[in-house]
């Protein structure tokens, strides 16, 4: 089954969220209730990639996930948008869609699945954030800061409401230094002052509050540097938060799905094999949660 929601967010916001859930049958479980992954893609806070949402989503529901692909606020117009003219508007260029904002929209999003919990058969204790790229940092970011009246209040929420039971964090922006892809923290902050963007590393939001999580990443990646998954595999194992981290000895930045589901046939260097078993490794790890 497959619909769109606007999900309420802050300032008036409604943002596009893609669901996919099967239809429940009475032949196998009626009163099923699946793990969810509610998905941020990537696209460096200036537009959301499709190639890192209806593909996957379509590949967690294999996994027996209910999947929902967020379509949340960027900082700068973008020449594709997803699906329909109404989902637009919140792509147009807006110095206004900064820090918190983004983050208010992931947060409202995960509310908005455990609130809809029955009718959508999601068991509302399983609902995992997942994010590529600046997704990663987004879904990161919410991981680290659901506690903090920042990201819940504004939305008229819980911290409970809020709260991601898991992430995974795929090829994931992080850290705001020598490391950092520059850019996303641009658009996040609206300033080119990279010691503004200090206040923004994911590393720094990391405690025991902070969710199980599951990373991967690949060492030739050379828009987004492998040590920001290291560091953040780092900064949870000192936090004592239960961590599985995956590095790829090769492949490319925004991998997606790394098959020919999630890139042109023009373009062979997004299929990586070693890749392509990241889905099933992180499928296993939510389902032991």
């Amino acid at each position: 089954m497959f619909e769109r929601v606007y999900v309420p967010s802050s300032r008036g916001a409604q943002i596009p969220m893609d669901v996919y859930v099967p239809r429940v049958s009475r032949e196998i479980e009626p009163a099923v209730r699946r793990p969810a992954v509610v998905i941020c893609p990537g696209g460096g806070y200036a537009f959301c990639s499709e190639r890192e949402a209806e593909p996957v989503a379509l590949r967690f529901m294999a996994e027996g996930f209910n999947a929902f692909v967020l379509w949340y606020r960027v900082g700068e117009a973008a020449d594709d948008v997803p699906r329909d003219a109404d989902a637009a508007q919140w792509y147009q260029k807006s110095g206004d869609h900064v820090f918190p904002l983004p983050q208010h929209d992931a947060a409202a999003a995960i509310a908005y699945v455990r609130a809809h919990a029955d009718a959508w058969h999601t068991d509302p204790d399983r609902i995992a954030v997942m994010g590529f790229s600046v997704g990663g940092h987004l879904a990161a970011s919410v991981s680290g800061l659901w506690h903090r009246a920042e990201i819940w209040q504004e939305l008229g929420l819980s911290p409970q409401d809020v709260r991601p039971n898991a992430a995974v964090l795929c090829y994931p922006v992080i850290v705001a230094d020598q490391d950092a892809h520059r850019g996303s923290f641009v658009h996040l902050s609206g300033t080119e002052d990279a010691a503004q963007h200090a206040q923004y590393d994911v590393t720094s939001w990391v405690t025991e509050n902070y969710p199980p999580t599951f990373l991967w990443h690949t060492c030739t990646d050379e828009s987004v540097p492998v040590q920001n998954s290291l560091r953040m595999g780092l900064a949870l194992a000192n936090a004592g938060v239960l961590t599985e981290l995956h590095i790829f000895p090769r492949g490319r930045h925004g991998l997606s799905l790394a098959n020919s589901m999630t890139c042109s046939a023009a373009d062979m260097s997004l299929q990586v094999e070693e890749c392509t078993q990241w889905p099933a490794l992180a499928a296993r790890f939510l389902k032991k949660l």
